[in-house]
Formats: C-alpha cells, sequence, structure tokens
C-alpha cells in the first residue's frame, strides 16, 4: 500500500522531472538520437536520488525503455498526422512512468 501523500508526491516530482526539465530541443530529438534520450532519463532521474538510489536506477531504466519504445511511436503519428492515437500513446507512456513508480516505491521503498 502506498500512502496518499507519497502518491502526490511521486506525481508531482514525475511532472516536474518529465516536463519541467525536458527542453524543447530534448522533446523533439529523443526520438531520434540515443544520446539525446539518455540525457533526457538521467536528468529525469536525479530528483528520485530522494527515493535512494535504487530507486532513482530502476526508474531510469525503466524510464529509457518506455520512453524509446513511446518515442519511435509518438514520431511515427505525428508524421502520419494520427493526432488523436499521437495523444493516446503519450497518455499511455505517461500511465507507464506513473505505474513504474508506484510499483518501485512500494517495491523498494515503502
Amino acid at each position: 500500500m502506498i500512502d496518499l501523500s507519497v502518491l502526490c508526491i511521486l506525481i508531482e516530482m514525475h511532472f516536474f522531472a518529465d516536463f519541467v526539465l525536458q527542453s524543447d530541443s530534448v522533446a523533439k530529438n529523443k526520438s531520434r538520437k540515443n544520446r539525446v534520450l539518455l540525457w533526457h532519463v538521467t536528468l529525469y532521474s536525479l530528483p528520485f536520488l530522494y527515493f535512494g538510489w535504487l530507486f532513482a536506477l530502476v526508474n531510469f531504466i525503466l524510464h529509457f525503455v518506455t520512453d524509446y519504445i513511446s518515442s519511435k511511436i509518438t514520431k511515427k503519428l505525428w508524421a502520419q498526422q494520427q493526432t488523436h492515437w499521437f495523444f493516446v500513446t503519450i497518455g499511455f507512456d505517461q500511465m507507464i512512468h506513473l505505474l513504474c513508480l508506484v510499483t518501485t516505491y512500494v517495491w523498494l521503498v515503502g
């Protein structure tokens, strides 16, 4: 079980790490260059060191895999002007990130 206050902190940290810390350049290029994706995931993971290095490392790996796949899909959908499925994929990506954070918190920290 996870405390509601911890859940709120994880959601807030995720928003900050995944959106605020991601520059426009990174958002546009992480689907084309793995080093850009690696930079994004590194910055993303830093705030999660608050919960310990293992928590940050596991979520680094999970975030990289998720974004590697979702960024390839969204790039194609955007190019095909499949706006609805583009945003469905973005939403699914966010759901996966949050499920990973909650699951790893319960598993490693809580």
